[in-house]
């Protein structure tokens, strides 16, 4: 492992990373589901960038994190089972239809783009710099579902009530995001990561307010009770898929 200045923080930043580019890689292969699928052509090829862009954003980090514990990216992705995986619960749930889809992509964009402005001042030089690399992507994936939401919002009392029905069983998943952990303190301790609590709320001062004026209520569940490295067997289902074709030989050279 290629040290910082302490072995454990080390240790954290490899957890970190990893966390990091698990989200990306599990929801861009959720949003490629769309490809072929989308209800609009141009919205087809739009969906299935902003799935590409979250898989180049995956790599960034694998990378990262491959750096720090001299680990190799093929087998993070290919070879780890689904306990080994460290994305929340959210983007592993089924796509389900257009409403849910974007109502996850939007609270997720809206995480990203709050935890990106802080990690781009992070102590740590190589996370800052991956941090403003992802962060002008993401402020356009943002832009992009927040105009989706106000569309699905404010248009029919069909489309509202998707995203609503959408929103309230979300919001519980949502908030795993935000769960404190002794990692992370540690982190945010060395200035490397912010602080849990920081960016719920910076998150909920962009999401609530927007929620609200594109017609919708903010559901009130709590956070669900699962830390990173939990999982539903949406998460087998996804990877058996996703893996198929490395575990066939895994000695193959791409």
């Amino acid at each position: 492992m290629k040290e910082t200045t302490d072995a454990r923080i080390d240790e954290q930043l490899v957890q970190f990373t990893l966390s990091m580019a698990d989200d990306e890689l599990i929801l861009a292969h959720r949003n490629s589901e769309w490809t072929g699928h989308a209800p609009i052509l141009e919205e087809d090829i739009a969906f299935s960038n902003i799935a590409q862009d979250e898989l180049g954003h995956a790599s960034l980090w694998y990378d990262l994190c491959c750096n720090l514990s001299d680990d190799d990216p093929d087998r993070l992705v290919f070879f780890r089972t689904p306990d080994e995986y460290r994305n929340v619960l959210m983007v592993e749930l089924p796509k389900s239809d257009w409403a849910f889809t974007i109502a996850r992509q939007y609270l997720f964009d809206a995480y990203e783009l709050v935890s990106l402005n802080n990690l781009v001042n992070s102590t740590y030089r190589p996370i800052a710099e991956v941090a403003g690399k992802i962060r002008t992507e993401e402020i356009y994936h943002y832009r992009h579902t927040s105009s989706w939401i106000k569309r699905l919002g404010l248009g029919t009392e069909e489309s509202n009530m998707r995203t609503q029905k959408a929103l309230n069983e979300l919001w519980s998943f949502a908030g795993q995001l935000f769960i404190d952990s002794p990692s992370i303190q540690m982190l945010a301790d060395s200035g490397v990561a912010p602080r849990s609590e920081i960016l719920r709320q910076e998150w909920e001062e962009i999401v609530v307010p927007f929620l609200q004026d594109s017609g919708f209520l903010i559901p009130s569940a709590e956070p669900v009770d699962a830390i990173r490295g939990d999982h539903t067997g949406n998460l087998t289902s996804l990877l058996a898929e996703m893996q198929e074709v490395a575990r066939t030989d895994p000695s193959a050279k791409w």
